[in-house]
């Protein structure tokens, strides 16, 4: 980038009577570690595109899960190295919406949808537009404080990386059992569809701050926890369509949970009102 004169160095500031600014010469050393984790993590999903046009759609999946699991470990290094910049954050936007939108768009078109080519290919479009979408209007929002959902601890809709999981569920059970069934193209564009939907709606679902289980079962929690991931290892595609479904049945429960909550906040603002209401009737009549 250059200013209007060709210096590479200086650009015009925005902010007025400030003149020009110097360009940071490149990324901190800090920054290196959460970025490279985010790079590895679209190079994850892309490879995922590649094993799926060989066919081989178990690996696929586990590229593309892989990258799920790099996802959740760049944010979190960004931010116990104090790195977090505008440029990780784009770049981590990006790559969100090709490792869990495009690529599972097309892992699933060329695995089942492909046999439908008009309408399996609409839905598929429709996943990953779905998903950029989503993303975008989380990064729209980023600096809206007055979010009803964020301040009450919930997401609005499903978040990426989960419904790229969520769309390989058929996936998961054909590969479990060998059923054709599950691979059945006007099923799959079905499903695909339904996902597209969860993730661009406006339903309240649960967020991480809202699964703290109760201190008297947390040792529980860890037992659970260590025999998940013995059944990954001896049944992964059983296990993983488990999860799936379980994490299913937490979207209509986190809904009902945020009306709950939302109710109470409603009735809890209504009697602040009635009361700093009387106590001014009060004042009024001495």
């Amino acid at each position: 980038m250059t200013d209007a004169l060709g210096d590479p160095d200086f650009v015009d500031d925005p902010l007025p009577g400030r003149g020009k600014r110097r360009l940071a010469k490149g990324l901190s050393a800090r920054a290196l570690v959460p970025n490279a984790i985010t790079a590895a993590a679209l190079c994850s999903g892309l490879t995922g595109i590649r094993f799926a046009i060989a066919g081989d759609f178990e690996k696929s999946v586990q590229a593309v899960i892989l990258a799920g699991l790099l996802d959740g470990i760049d944010g979190r290094a960004a931010r116990l190295l104090k790195a977090q910049t505008r440029f990780g954050a784009e770049l981590d936007s990006l790559a969100d919406s090709i490792s869990f939108g495009v690529a599972p768009a097309l892992i699933v078109y060329l695995w089942a949808l492909r046999d439908l080519p008009s309408i399996g290919w609409i839905s598929a479009l429709a996943f990953a537009i779905c998903c950029v979408l989503r993303l975008a209007r989380f990064n729209a929002r980023l600096d809206i404080h007055d979010q009803p959902h964020k301040v009450a601890g919930f997401l609005t809709g499903v978040p990426a990386p989960l419904g790229a999981g969520l769309a390989f569920l058929p996936l998961y059970l054909w590969i479990a059992s060998g059923v054709n069934e599950f691979a059945h193209p006007v099923a799959v564009s079905l499903w695909m569809a339904l996902i597209a939907f969860l993730m661009i709606s406006n339903l309240p679902t649960l967020s991480w701050s809202k699964l703290r289980p109760p201190r008297e079962i947390r040792i529980g929690v860890i037992a659970v926890v260590g025999l998940l991931v013995a059944a990954l290892l001896t049944e992964p595609w059983l296990t993983l369509a488990a999860l799936t479904m379980g994490y299913l049945a937490l979207v209509p429960i986190g809904a009902i949970a945020y009306a709950r909550r939302h109710r109470r906040k409603g009735e809890s603002d209504a009697s602040a009102t009635d009361t700093e209401t009387g106590a001014t009737q009060a004042i009024e009549r001495e």
